[in-house]
């Protein structure tokens, strides 16, 4: 699950200069379940960064347009390549409206301000509009969260996608901090009216003159105010490097935190307390949230803020316990909060599992060639196959039959019917909006229009199976593998039927399927009855014309006829070679019928688990079937299932063997007829399917 954070518009990412926002963001992520897969984007002038997948986007500005919408608009530019599953847009929900018009990520709003102040969420509809849009929303403190819902009558849904989850800091561990304390009251923030600079100036002045072995240090600047107080014992700092800051906060003995505006949380409150500091805090905003053990000011004045120091400093028992308590107390250590968002991540990414596993009815768009132009000749296939088991798992299937709507549909400007497919499917999409689509050797559907699709449709998952040969030592070895790998940019999963470690290339995310059989299809049980035939063989020359081609040859013919030869007392019905024409549909059935064996035999040299679909064929109506031992399909079957053979010599002896032992053939085939359809069954090759490409490792037997 691909996640973007958003920060807002020149958040400087940087250690130099971080602010609250993009400590939050670093501290979290870089502890985070998800970080190998979250970027964060922003607009940062520093070069030194934090070690997180950053990406800095360089704005173009233009006379007269909004920075903000060039911003956003630069970040939609990367996010329409990067295609992710969350979006995290910090402290600026005026982001969220255009983020949403154009792409279908889920998105998740951080505040880490009064909403009410903010362009975006100032009035009740555009709060309201918010919390329909957003996945969830996750405030800094219980503060925010009234301001959030202040006038708006929500229901339970709604506030449910609220979150509160405060700053965080690194929790210490030094249990002997608090003997190393020195006498320093600290102050950290804007030097401003608001923060309360000018209430703490005044009064740290009268503090130092009265309390002679007592220093203090500020840390912060502050351009657009200037307030001047100057002390010998009195070290004003400017603006340092958080650790810096984390340091200072262990050494000091008290922290102020002066603040007259409605402080949303305030860091400097939760980092003094972090670090053992007796912490004084104004009564504003989410301030009080910060402290566990400390004095909270309810009354602000400078009376007041000298009393609570100058208690801190004659009543050293309870300065103690406060610096105890606050550690021994400290709840919000980074890790915490980390997977505080990090289950909020979590709900999202089960949504997407839900939306495929766990609802009653799945909406899949099936695509292969369900060969409707011909009549029924070719329904005994791997597509109806599939396209059956999908049903039975319960689940809403449209099937196209790709083949069929481009020969229908072939016009002199669209002569290979691509576009009118493309376009059709495209449409089919929008208004069936699937769960998932399947592609069954569906080579005229482009993979441009999938991308697009899965841009539009962020929960959409696409799969495809393919049951061709993809050994180098296989035919159509480079076409082959040119089709397998031509959508795989938007492919989750792709599943074939030969083992993916034993090709000489890679294809991401891929499983073998075994040729799957249906009850409904599959219904002989040739061990229950006595055929006239010992040996069945058949291949597929022609499959379009139905007839053989003039001057085809196939090198298993010199197999099957050096066979025939060793075999002279066997009964063999052969077809699609020796000027026999193949059988289909019904036929194709009905001569299967006729024979206790049948021979698999595949086009090129075996490799590992990849047999043509003739296999489901032969077992799955009952045929003692021979294989090829190098297919290593003694993996799944026994001997007493199944027959493999090692060379022509031994296929022909045990050919012959088991013509004479008609009892054990049959006990064999009926072995293997039982666990074909128990294991290789068309419902659970579907499961498979769907399961693996959502990311379910559900157990499967060929799979272990």
């Amino acid at each position: 699950m691909k996640v973007s954070i958003l920060l807002p518009y020149k958040e400087n990412f940087s250690p130099e200069y971080a602010g609250a926002v993009s400590l939050f963001v670093k501290d979290t992520v870089k502890i985070s379940n998800y970080k190998k897969n979250i970027t964060v984007y922003g607009n940062t002038s520093y070069k030194k960064g934090f070690k997180i997948k950053y990406k800095n986007l360089n704005l173009k500005k233009k006379f007269l347009n909004s920075t903000s919408k060039i911003y956003v608009k630069s970040f939609l530019n990367e996010e329409l390549k990067n295609n992710s599953d969350i979006i995290e847009i910090h402290n600026r929900p005026l982001y969220v409206k255009p983020i949403v018009d154009v792409i279908n990520s889920k998105i998740i709003l951080y505040y880490h301000n009064d909403p009410l102040s903010m362009s975006g969420s100032e009035s009740d509809d555009d709060r309201m509009y918010l919390l329909k849009k957003c996945e969830y929303i996750i405030v800094i403190s219980e503060w925010i969260k009234k301001r959030l819902l202040k006038n708006l009558n929500v229901d339970n849904t709604l506030l449910q996608k609220i979150h509160v989850i405060p700053h965080s800091t690194k929790k210490i561990k030094n249990s002997n901090l608090i003997n190393s304390k020195e006498k320093i009251i600290i102050f950290v923030g804007k030097l401003n009216s608001q923060k309360g600079y000018d209430i703490f100036g005044n009064v740290i002045i009268k503090i130092l003159n009265k309390n002679n072995s007592w220093k203090s240090v500020v840390v912060g600047d502050e351009e657009r105010e200037k307030l001047t107080f100057n002390h010998n014992r009195l070290n004003i700092m400017g603006f340092i490097e958080h650790n810096k800051v984390l340091k200072l906060f262990e050494k000091s003995s008290i922290a102020v935190v002066p603040s007259r505006w409605q402080e949303p949380l305030g860091r400097t409150g939760l980092e003094a307390s972090s670090r053992g500091c007796a912490t004084i805090v104004s009564n504003r905003g989410g301030l009080p949230e910060t402290i566990t053990d400390g004095i909270i000011i309810n009354k602000l004045n400078e009376k007041e803020l000298f009393k609570q120091i100058q208690l801190l400093i004659d009543n050293k028992k309870l300065r103690n316990k406060l610096q105890k308590q606050s550690i021994l107390n400290f709840k919000l250590d980074h890790g915490v909060i980390a997977k505080k968002i990090d289950f909020v991540r979590g709900k999202i990414e089960k949504k997407f599992c839900f939306s495929i596993n766990k609802k009653s009815k799945l909406k899949i768009l099936h695509i292969t060639n369900f060969n409707q132009r011909y009549f029924g000749r070719l329904h005994f296939n791997t597509g109806t196959r599939i396209n059956n088991g999908l049903i039975r798992l319960g689940h809403n299937i449209l099937s196209l039959s790709d083949r069929d709507l481009i020969n229908f549909s072939k016009t002199f400007t669209d002569y290979s019917g691509s576009k009118y497919l493309n376009d059709l499917v495209s449409k089919t999409i929008d208004n069936f909006k699937p769960d998932m689509i399947i592609l069954g050797h569906a080579d005229k559907i482009k993979n441009e229009m999938l991308s697009d699709m899965k841009n539009k449709f962020k929960n959409l998952y696409i799969a495809q199976w393919f049951l061709d040969p993809l050994s180098r030592r296989g035919p159509d070895y480079e076409k082959n593998r040119s089709r397998i790998l031509d959508k795989i940019n938007s492919i989750d999963a792709s599943f074939i039927t030969t083992d993916p470690n034993s090709l000489d290339f890679k294809i991401n995310n891929s499983f073998y399927i075994p040729n799957p059989c249906d009850s409904s299809l599959d219904n002989l049980q040739n061990f229950n009855e006595n055929p006239i035939f010992d040996i069945f063989y058949a291949i597929s020359h022609g499959v379009h014309r139905g007839i053989l081609r003039k001057g085809k040859s196939d090198e298993r013919e010199i197999f099957v006829k050096k066979l025939q030869k060793n075999c002279k007392n066997i009964k063999f019905d052969v077809f699609g070679m020796f000027n026999r024409q193949p059988v289909w549909g019904e036929e194709f059935i009905s001569c299967l019928s006729n024979s206790k064996m049948g021979l698999n035999l595949s086009r090129g040299k075996p490799i590992k688990y990849y047999s043509s679909d003739r296999i489901a064929q032969l077992m799955g109506n009952g045929l003692l079937t021979f294989i090829d031992k190098e297919t290593r399909y003694d993996d799944f079957f026994k001997n007493d299932e199944m027959v493999f053979y090692k060379n022509i010599d031994d296929l022909s002896e045990k050919i012959k063997k088991y013509s004479r032992d008609i009892k054990n053939a049959k006990k064999i085939a009926r072995n293997g007829y039982l666990k074909y359809h128990k294991y290789f069954n068309s419902t659970l090759v579907a499961k498979y399917i769907i399961d693996r490409t959502i990311g379910n490792n559900s157990s499967f037997y060929w799979d272990k």
